[in-house]
C-alpha cells in the first residue's frame, strides 16, 4: 500500500466555462493516465449530454501518478466538477473527499459569483487553495494582471501565489502538479482504526448492482469484507474495490487517504446513499462521518409516462436515477388529465431538463413534462402555514389568507451597451433594483432581487437575446416574500386541466391565460365538434377561446337528386356532433403542456 504522505486529495473547482474540463485533460495527459490513442476531449466528461452541451453535470474522481521533481511518485486523485449553480451541490460532496481545491479563475473574466461560493465552500471544509488562472493562450487578447487583481482583492492572494496555465496549450501544468504536491497536505487516518469510509456518488450497473465511489478516512477495506451502513445496519460483502484510472481498476485494497469505487452484494437501490459511512460489521466505527447536509429542491414538476403502461418503469428508472443524483427528489401524485407519474423537485431548470434528458436516453422512456412550479408559503385564515409546490393543490382562496414566493438574490454581469435592456427585462420580469456596480472599462454588474417563479421559465433565454449573448446570469435563494398571487386554472370543454393550472401575479394573469389558451389552440389538433379552452381565476372567467369543428364533408358521395335526402345528412350530422360533444374528450399533445413554459 501506498504512502500517505505520498497521497494528495485534490478538485478543481471555478465558475461554469473557466476551463476546469480542460485543466483535468492536461493533468490526465502528463501523468499519462491514459494513451494518446485514448486521449480525447473532455475525458471525464462521461456522459453523452455534457459533451453536447459542452458542461460537466457529474463530478468525475481519476487517480493519478506523478513523479515529482524530488523523485518521489505521488498519487493524486482528483475530482473535476461542475461550475453551474444547480450543481453546485456535486460540488460540496467532491469537496468532502479532499484536503486542496484548485481555484480556478477565466483570464478573460476573472473572479465570477461561482468562484466566490465554491471558494467559500472550500474554505468552510478547511481545504487548501491553489489559484490558478486559466486560459492564458488569450492574453493577447486581455490584460492578464485584471484576473490576477480580481484574486488578490477578492481572495487576499499575492502575486507569488498565484499559477498562470492554459488548458490548450499545456502551459503551466508542471507547475501546478508541482505545487499540488507541495501545498496541499498528505490525508490523515490510521490504517489500523475501524474502518471510517464516507460515500461521495453511487450509480447502479444491471449486473453488478450498486457501485459505491468512496473516500476512505480510517482503517481498510478489502475484498472478502463485511461491511456495514452506519445509517441503516444493513451489511454486504465486499466483492470488489479499486481504483478509477479514470476507468475502474481492481486493487487488493482502499486504505486510510484513498479514494475509489467498491462493489458488494448491494443489489437493491435504496441499500447506500451518498453521505453514509461504510464501517466493518465485526468491528464498527464509534461514529459515523458528518456525512452532507439535506439539499432543498427549488423547482417543481409533474413527470408521467406519454405511455401508463410504462408507470412501473419510470419508477424503476427514477429510483435509479436518485441513486446517481442525491440533490434530485420525487414523490408518487395523480393528475385527472395524465394520470399516474410522480411529483419532482430539481435544484433549477437546468437541472430539470438534464435530468428529463437522461431518464429518456438512457432507460428509452417518453415522458410528458409539466410547467415548472417553485414552493410557495400559504398562511390560512385560521392560522395554519402550508407549503405548496403544486399548482392544482392551492387551496380556495376564500381561506388564503396571504401568500408568500421564494425570491433570489440575481446578479446580472453585462456589457455596459446591454445595460439598459437588461435592466427593462429584469423589471418586467417583477424585479426590484438593488445597485449597479461597474467592474472596469467594459462591464457592469447589476443586483436584482427577483422572484424565483419569473426566474425559471425563460428568463435566460430573454436575457441572452437581449445582450446578444454576453449577460452572465448568477442567483442565490434569499429567503421568501408576500405578493399578490393567483391561481389561474385552463379548462378544456369546461373540465379543468389540473396540470396546466399555474400560479401568477394578479396583474399579469389575465394577459398570461389568454397567452396560454392561444398556444393551446394552436397546439390541439381539431375534433369533430367544437372545443372551448377558458382560463379562470376561481369561478371567473378571464380568458377564452374556441376550436372551430372539423368538418367532414357528408355530402361528397352526393352527385345530385332530392335536396331533402342531402338535409337528412346534415341534420344527421348535426346530431351526431351534439353527442359527440357530450360525451367527447380531447387528448392534450405534450407541446400544449409545454405553452405554458414559453411566454410572448
Amino acid at each position: 500500500m501506498i504512502k500517505q504522505e505520498l497521497i494528495r486529495n485534490f478538485c478543481i473547482v471555478a465558475h461554469i466555462d473557466h476551463g476546469k474540463s480542460t485543466l483535468a485533460d492536461r493533468l490526465i495527459e502528463v501523468c499519462g493516465a491514459i494513451s494518446q490513442r485514448e486521449m480525447k476531449d473532455q475525458v471525464l466528461d462521461s456522459l453523452d449530454l455534457e459533451r453536447e452541451r459542452g458542461i460537466t453535470i457529474k463530478a468525475s474522481a481519476v487517480t493519478l501518478s506523478y513523479p515529482a521533481e524530488e523523485g518521489q511518485v505521488y498519487m493524486l486523485n482528483l475530482i473535476d466538477t461542475p461550475g453551474h449553480v444547480d450543481f453546485a451541490y456535486e460540488v460540496s460532496r467532491a469537496l468532502h473527499a479532499c484536503e486542496g481545491a484548485v481555484l480556478l479563475a477565466d483570464i478573460s473574466q476573472g473572479v465570477e459569483a461561482q468562484t466566490v461560493a465554491n471558494a467559500y465552500l472550500a474554505v468552510d471544509q478547511g481545504l487548501e487553495l491553489i489559484p490558478v488562472i486559466s486560459k492564458v493562450d488569450l492574453v493577447d487578447t486581455y490584460d492578464r494582471r485584471h484576473a490576477a487583481q480580481e484574486l488578490e482583492d477578492t481572495f487576499g492572494f499575492v502575486d507569488s501565489d498565484l499559477i498562470y496555465t492554459s488548458g490548450k496549450t499545456g502551459e503551466g501544468v508542471h507547475e501546478l502538479l508541482e505545487a499540488i504536491v507541495k501545498r496541499v497536505p498528505p490525508p490523515r487516518g490510521e490504517v489500523e482504526a475501524p474502518l471510517q469510509a464516507l460515500i461521495f456518488d453511487a450509480s447502479f450497473d444491471p449486473h453488478r448492482g450498486v457501485i459505491v465511489y468512496l473516500r476512505v478516512f480510517e482503517g481498510s477495506v478489502k475484498p472478502g469484507d463485511r461491511i456495514m451502513m452506519m445509517s441503516s445496519g444493513k451489511t454486504f460483502q465486499v466483492q470488489e474495490v479499486g481504483l478509477l484510472h479514470p476507468g475502474m481498476r481492481p486493487t487488493e485494497g482502499l486504505s486510510a487517504g484513498q479514494v475509489g469505487y467498491l462493489t458488494a452484494t448491494m443489489k437493491g437501490v435504496t441499500d447506500s446513499r451518498a453521505g453514509d459511512t461504510i464501517t466493518h460489521a465485526k468491528r464498527p466505527a464509534k461514529q459515523a462521518l458528518p456525512g452532507y447536509r439535506e439539499v432543498l429542491p427549488m423547482v417543481f414538476a409533474g413527470l408521467y409516462p406519454a405511455d401508463s403502461a410504462d408507470y412501473g418503469d419510470l419508477k424503476d428508472a427514477l429510483d435509479r436515477y436518485a441513486l446517481n443524483d442525491p440533490s434530485f427528489s420525487f414523490e408518487p401524485e395523480t393528475s385527472t388529465a395524465l394520470g399516474f407519474g410522480f411529483r419532482c423537485g430539481f435544484l433549477g431548470l437546468l437541472h430539470m431538463e438534464i435530468v428529463q434528458e437522461r431518464l429518456e436516453r438512457e432507460y428509452d422512456l417518453d415522458l410528458v413534462t409539466t410547467a415548472p412550479s417553485v414552493r410557495y408559503r400559504l398562511t390560512l385564515t385560521d392560522g395554519q402555514v402550508l407549503v405548496v409546490e403544486n399548482p392544482a393543490k392551492f387551496p380556495e382562496a376564500q381561506v388564503v389568507e396571504r401568500i408568500e414566493e421564494p425570491i433570489i438574490a440575481a446578479e446580472i454581469t453585462v456589457p455596459h451597451r446591454f445595460v439598459g435592456p437588461c435592466m427593462e427585462l429584469a423589471e418586467q420580469r417583477r424585479g426590484q433594483f438593488i445597485e449597479t456596480e461597474y467592474l472596469d472599462g467594459e462591464r457592469a454588474r447589476l443586483y436584482y432581487r427577483l422572484p424565483l417563479a419569473e426566474v425559471i421559465v425563460d428568463f435566460f433565454d430573454d436575457l441572452k437575446s437581449v445582450s446578444r449573448g454576453y449577460a452572465v446570469l448568477d442567483y442565490e435563494p434569499a429567503g421568501y416574500q408576500e405578493a399578490d398571487l393567483v391561481k389561474v386554472d385552463v379548462f378544456i370543454n369546461l373540465e379543468v386541466v389540473d396540470a396546466l393550472s399555474f400560479i401568477s401575479h394578479r396583474s399579469l394573469a389575465e394577459r398570461r391565460g389568454r397567452v396560454v389558451l392561444q398556444k393551446l389552440r394552436r397546439e390541439i389538433p381539431k375534433q369533430l365538434f367544437e372545443v372551448r379552452l377558458q382560463a379562470g381565476i376561481g369561478r371567473r372567467i378571464v380568458a377564452s377561446e374556441k376550436i372551430a369543428p372539423l368538418r367532414k364533408d357528408v355530402l361528397e358521395k352526393c352527385y345530385g337528386g332530392d335536396v331533402t335526402r342531402k338535409r337528412k345528412l346534415l341534420e344527421k350530422q348535426k346530431e351526431g356532433k351534439k353527442r359527440m360533444k357530450q360525451i367527447g374528450r380531447v387528448e392534450v399533445p405534450q407541446e400544449a403542456f409545454m405553452a405554458v413554459l414559453k411566454r410572448d
